[in-house]
């Protein structure tokens, strides 16, 4: 796992939670709910090439 990675994670999260504490200052619980699901849905995309490469070493070191 690279640094870089990490690094993208954590701005991400970053930027979600600053976006939702603007969006339900201002009331709009919804749209904030919103943000929150595609700042996840974001984030699992980017590992699921990480998750699959773990899983083919795990293959691998196993001889499965």
């Amino acid at each position: 796992m690279n640094v870089s990675l990490i690094l993208k994670i954590a701005g991400i999260g970053l930027i979600v939670s600053v976006a939702c504490q603007i969006l339900q200052k201002n009331g709009r619980d919804e749209q904030a709910t919103f943000v929150t699901v595609a700042g996840v849905v974001i984030v699992m995309l980017m590992l699921a090439g990480e998750i699959s490469g773990l899983f083919n070493a795990l293959k691998s070191a196993f001889g499965l």
